[in-house]
């Protein structure tokens, strides 16, 4: 039985994304990043100094922070303060990853970017749109230091976007929502530079198990949504696609 999704989308369709840069006014980099009903505000602020065990390398580090709202979901979710879950531990490392593969941390010298992604609104796809999003906040953040001559040549080196794939009833189908996201019986997380190399792969099978060909279905498709994700970041950053 094919499955039917429930925004009528075909089975290698994205759900509609935009991003809207400046959305706060002091953090160096603000951006909202929308993905279907899935909403992240993704900002970067800037802190001179490193980590103390990269002090004295002459080189920066970046780092991230992931909290949902409390009304981001359909019941209300309580907030985390000292102790972290381990899902919110695990998204925010992911992001942090994700994000350091964009630069050259020897030019961005010693100082730390902050990204923090904060979920407004819940439709799945939080940790994907919160790189997505985090690309364009941490181009804009990037931007402003080279303008004010803080740097001499941009740390960026790749383009990072990534989305999510699934099986559902035995087909792929990508960028999930939330009611496909609980129903897959595979579903994978896909994180890619420009040049459609590897950063990071997270999948599981829930139930039973699946074959190296649907993995590679999989794959093509993420392949195919990064293309467009990254598409819309360069046109929100206003440069040549």
């Amino acid at each position: 039985m094919v499955w039917q999704r429930p925004d009528s989308r075909q089975p290698d369709q994205m759900r509609p994304v935009r991003f809207e840069r400046n959305f706060t006014r002091f953090a160096a980099g603000a951006v909202l990043a929308h993905c279907g009903d899935t909403q992240v505000l993704c900002t970067v602020s800037i802190r001179p100094g490193v980590p103390k065990f990269l002090e004295g390398q002459g080189q920066g580090w970046l780092t991230a922070e992931y909290r949902m709202l409390p009304s981001a979901t359909l019941q209300r979710h309580e907030r985390e303060f000292i102790k972290l879950s381990g899902r919110t531990q695990e998204i925010q490392r992911l992001i942090g990853r994700s994000l350091r593969a964009a630069l050259d941390l020897k030019a961005l010298g010693e100082r730390t970017l902050l990204v923090d992604a904060d979920v407004l609104q819940a439709d799945a796809g939080t940790r994907t749109i919160s790189i997505t999003g985090g690309f364009v906040a941490l181009s804009d953040a990037i931007q402003k230091m080279l303008d004010s001559g803080e740097l001499e040549r941009s740390p960026i080196r790749h383009q990072i976007a990534a989305t999510s794939v699934g099986l559902l009833n035995g087909q792929p189908y990508l960028d999930l929502n939330y009611e496909e996201d609980v129903a897959a019986d595979i579903d994978f997380n896909v994180v890619l530079n420009e040049e459609l190399n590897l950063i990071e792969l997270q999948g599981t099978a829930e139930e039973g198990s699946y074959t190296r060909s649907q993995l590679n279905q999989m794959l093509d498709l993420a392949e195919q949504g990064i293309h467009t994700l990254m598409q819309f970041q360069r046109e929100a950053l206003g440069e040549p696609i």
